[in-house]
């Protein structure tokens, strides 16, 4: 029964700590406002003695209700309740100490940082104020708890009749001496901040600093000094102890899954060069795009689909067998240019137990810097997850900075158009003598529509019309029809209707080679929206050949109205559950240019070169 009252009672407490709380903060709005915005200050007042009125007329109902009761409360006996009571004396004891000191961390924080901003020139002085009582919800929290607290500490420590008055008088005295250590600690930390400011990097590293030690002293406390004024200082409760250790493991785990980690270098470092003929390379950085003059007769294009690096400790072994079939591949066809369309980093946290996207995309630049061969790429739907450790934002930035200036190899443009994806650009391959012999579009078939799980995007209406310029851009200055190729990663809508024509046995497509072993619900994996690319393919008449990557088990080659839809033979060791055993699916295309702008696609298993 009184554990029924007194649950009842901390409710009510409840209540009124939240609204002496707000009234608080009214009051701090309040002072602002007398000089921000004098005409609001009356009404915010009011608004504060509302709430602190309401809180008071919560509390006094848990003022009569303990007078009602008089002497009725159990005395300090070896019962069920003194027990109870004993334990939650404890409990307030502890959570007033930690809350005192929790409550000064947080609010002395939050000064440091706006001073901080201020004195080292980042918001103005007379945004100051107003960026304190704009964020002075940031202790309102732990200002609430300090209140619940205390009338909590002090509604079960008047239930307790035989209480040691020493006992209280050591309570008094740990109370203000963690409140005056907490203060003067955190003013010292304050002004360690402000007067080395970036000396030690940037403040708000020292300051971090210093509330990690000074978390290290409660703790010390807690577990020394803390069990002079309680009954039991340390008690095991295995469903917290659980919850915690629950908190700790998922915050560390997620953190190791976005770690850097480098464990293919030592592989990659020992790659030799791989002879192949050299091309003038020169890039427009107006227009964003690479102009390759070839040397030779023929061109070939070396491209490959669905690397999947993982780039964890854990993914090492399928990383290695990736980029070891990525050169015999390289190292087989002697390639004059490397297409990948798309998946090059699988940063999904499932199969590689990393969620980073930043260190398997450097490993593979400096893999293609040490082979030597200049590279390409599209994006596809895994290379920027949401959890991944750099956004498409991010991974762009990343890209440029390993790009042609850098790399003189990587095919990344600095500049590109202003249409919907990460990446859309035009490589044009030329001939000696100057004249277009393909131009090579690399289109972005973006990622998910977010309308749900795995529901893939699709080329989009301006992607199609930036295209369609540049064919006709193309076109005028060469004053003839000329001949492209497009490269993207999820298969268009056309990909399904050719092949279930091929099912068919229909003469409306034409089989070149390979299967399409697909082991997702769908055969094909495209869009559910139909995309614009493909009619405005047979409209221009220029593109006769289209690639992309995405279903690693595809990799057939059918003609359709005119225009060749290529699967490419994946890489993936990592990403489909068993791939790693099967062998068919794995390999590349060797795509080869002659002068008179005809050409001609081989598959490359990896199988048929031994490797």
């Amino acid at each position: 029964m009184e554990k029924r009252i007194l649950k009842k009672q901390f409710r009510r407490i409840y209540i009124a700590s939240f609204l002496a709380t707000a009234a608080m903060v009214e009051l701090a709005w309040f002072i602002y406002d007398l000089f921000a915005a004098p005409s609001q200050a009356p009404w915010v007042l009011l608004y504060a003695g509302a709430l602190f009125i309401g809180g008071a007329f919560v509390y006094r109902k848990v003022i009569r209700i303990e007078n009602a009761a008089g002497t009725n409360f159990p005395d300090e006996h070896d019962t069920d309740e003194s027990r109870h009571l004993r334990a939650l004396f404890d409990v307030y004891t502890k959570r007033r100490l930690n809350g005192i000191a929790l409550f000064f961390a947080i609010f002395t924080m939050f000064i440091a940082l706006e001073l901080s901003f201020l004195f080292f020139g980042k918001s103005k002085p007379d945004e100051f104020a107003e960026n304190i009582f704009s964020n002075i919800i940031v202790v309102e929290v732990p200002l609430y708890l300090c209140i619940k607290n205390f009338l909590c500490h002090k509604l079960v420590r008047n239930r307790i009749k035989s209480l040691d008055e020493e006992l209280l008088r050591k309570q008094k005295r740990h109370l203000a001496g963690m409140t005056l250590f907490s203060a003067a600690y955190q003013m010292t930390a304050i002004a360690i901040t402000l007067l080395a400011g970036n000396a030690f990097g940037h403040f708000v590293n020292i300051f971090l600093t210093a509330c990690v030690i000074f978390a290290a002293l409660v703790l010390l406390y807690d577990l020394t000094l803390r069990k002079k004024i309680t009954f039991q200082n340390l008690t095991v409760n295995p469903k917290r102890i659980a919850a915690v250790t629950a908190v700790i493991v998922l915050t560390s785990g997620y953190s190791r899954l976005h770690r850097d980690t480098w464990y293919t270098q030592p592989y990659i470092n020992s790659l030799p060069v791989v002879e192949h003929d050299e091309h003038a390379i020169s890039y427009d950085e107006e227009t964003g795009v690479y102009t390759i003059v070839s040397s030779t007769e023929d061109f070939k294009i070396l491209h490959l689909t669905d690397i999947h690096l993982g780039g964890s400790l854990y993914s090492l072994r399928k990383d290695l067998k990736a980029l070891k079939a990525v050169y015999a591949e390289i190292e087989y066809t002697r390639p004059d240019l490397v297409i990948v369309t798309g998946d090059l980093t699988f940063p999904m946290g499932i199969m590689s137990l990393s969620l980073n996207n930043a260190a398997p995309v450097g490993q593979f630049a400096a893999f293609m810097r040490n082979v030597d061969i200049p590279w390409a790429f599209t994006y596809g739907n895994h290379d920027t997850e949401n959890l991944a450790t750099l956004s498409e934002g991010d991974l762009n930035e990343l890209y440029k900075s390993l790009s042609y200036k850098t790399s003189r190899n990587l095919l990344y443009p600095y500049t590109q158009p202003d249409v919907t994806g990460r990446n859309n650009q035009l490589i044009e391959i030329r001939n000696g003598d100057g004249t277009l012999n393909q131009a090579i579009f690399l289109i972005d078939s973006n990622a998910y529509t977010n309308e749900g799980i795995n529901v893939y995007d699709y080329i989009r209406d301006d992607q199609v019309e930036w295209y369609e310029q540049e064919v006709k851009r193309l076109q005028k200055e060469e004053g003839r029809p000329i001949s492209s190729m497009v490269f993207f990663h999820i298969p268009l809508q056309q990909y399904r209707t050719a092949y279930e024509l091929y099912e068919q046995g229909s003469d409306e497509v034409t089989y070149y080679f390979g299967e399409n072993n697909e082991k997702m619900i769908d055969k094909v994996c495209c869009s559910d929206y139909p995309s614009k690319l493909f009619d405005s393919m047979l409209k221009l008449g220029s593109t006769k050949a289209v690639f992309c990557g995405h279903d690693h088990y595809n990799n057939m080659s059918l003609e359709y109205k005119g225009i060749r839809l290529t699967y490419g033979m994946s890489i993936d060791y990592l990403a489909m559950p068993g791939i790693e055993n099967d062998t068919a699916q794995r390999g590349a295309e060797l795509v080869t240019l002659h002068p008179d702008g005809t050409w001609e696609i081989r598959q490359i298993p990896l199988d048929g070169i031994g490797k």
